[in-house]
């Protein structure tokens, strides 16, 4: 009570890390980390300019604001059966990020759950780009592999001596060769 009174009560938000035509991508809950009075950060929130540190509910995980769309206060956005959000005055679909995600500078796609939920959307990676990249450069990098025991490598002809060994044209394995001897052995 007496921190709301002396307006440093922490600011509760909520994190959206990305949003779309018609889809929320919603991280969950968090509170702001500022020494700032609240009524400036909720003035900062409003206009979309807050900086700082931003904690994830339940997770201890700190992020800075940068990586998020929009930090929204609690009582801006309603969550709504159904996977639905009201925020801003309009209806919005909502997919669950998940914290592998949060810190992902990239763009995010919704996908059904995979829990078998029938509303509910996950986001994740999107990797088409990557996927477009490795397609275009696969036709390169299929070559024919040779597989061999890991000492077959002593007996390949193609392998040519070392420089100051005579060639012999025939190379041995460590199993054929001699016997070592060291001058202390005569």
């Amino acid at each position: 009570m007496l921190k709301r009174l002396l307006g440093k009560a922490p600011v509760e938000v909520w994190a959206i890390k990305q949003i779309d035509r018609d889809l929320l991508h919603l991280c969950g809950r968090a509170t702001l980390v500022t020494p700032r009075k609240r009524r400036e950060v909720l003035a900062a929130l409003a206009v979309g300019t807050f900086q700082g540190a931003v904690a994830m509910a339940g997770s201890g995980v700190v992020l800075n604001a940068r990586l998020f769309a929009a930090l929204v206060p609690l009582e801006s956005l309603r969550l709504l059966p159904d996977g639905h959000a009201r925020w801003q005055g309009r209806d919005w679909r909502v997919a669950k990020v998940p914290q592998r995600c949060w810190p992902h500078e990239g763009h995010l796609i919704a996908q059904a759950s995979p829990y078998g939920g029938t509303t509910g959307l996950v986001s994740s990676e999107d990797v088409s780009g990557i996927r477009q990249r490795v397609d275009r450069e696969a036709p390169g990098l299929a070559k024919a592999v040779d597989f061999r025991p890991a000492d077959a490598l002593e007996d390949d002809p193609r392998i040519a001596p070392k420089p100051g060994e005579p060639d012999t044209g025939t190379r041995r394995s460590p199993r054929q060769a001699r016997e070592w001897r060291s001058d202390d052995d005569h």
